[in-house]
């Protein structure tokens, strides 16, 4: 698609903010759970782009699921593998890519992030949290005697980093392309504010 040309259901938002990108990735992280497959597809929709999913990705690439890789090389490994799909795919322009959890606490994966990529946190509270994530079984971090207090722990340990991203949306419980939508006008106004200033400006 040529970034001039506006997807057939955009809204005016939407065309604004393709102009703004010039390309640039949009990149959703937070917490499992805090819904970024989902609104990320929606968000992806909404502007014409492709979707990704890093974990699909990692997935693909490992020729395993998740779990059993954290099962059989740990968090560590994980976590550098991660970085390095999230750096390959972030070569590409006019996406929407979803990451899990931990990739924007990686301190490398991060500064890929901030380099090539507007970060935008769906920010979610506890109780939304733990209702979506307890009814899943493939999440290793939770693999706990006591996930409400895992998650709880990784809450407190994560969210002043997530707080770093770009832009910050809180995760309600309405469909997610209304919140699909709000990230747009949220994005729409950063970039806009975000401009360079024109030298000797104050």
């Amino acid at each position: 698609m040529n970034r001039a040309d506006a997807p057939p259901n955009s809204t005016i938002a939407a065309q604004k903010l393709l102009v703004l990108l010039k390309g640039r990735p949009i990149v959703l992280v937070g917490m499992m759970g805090a819904g970024k497959t989902s609104v990320g597809r929606r968000l992806a929709t909404q502007l014409g782009r492709g979707f990704i999913d890093s974990d699909h990705e990692i997935e693909a690439a490992a020729g395993m699921n998740i779990p059993d890789f954290f099962a059989r090389h740990g968090e560590q490994a994980f976590r550098a593998g991660e970085a390095k799909v999230v750096e390959r795919l972030l070569k590409d322009d006019d996406i929407v890519l979803a990451t899990g959890g931990g990739a924007f606490i990686d301190p490398a994966t991060r500064a890929t992030i901030k380099k090539r990529a507007i970060s935008v946190w769906i920010k979610a509270d506890f109780d939304l949290l733990f209702a979506r994530v307890s009814r899943r079984t493939n999440r290793p971090l939770l693999q706990t005697a006591n996930p409400r207090q895992t998650l709880k722990d990784l809450i407190e340990e994560r969210y002043p980093t997530y707080a770093l991203a770009d832009v910050t949306i809180t995760s309600k419980d309405v469909p997610q392309d209304v919140v699909a939508s709000e990230i747009i006008e949220i994005l729409l106004a950063f970039m806009a504010s975000s401009k360079p200033q024109v030298p000797g400006s104050k």
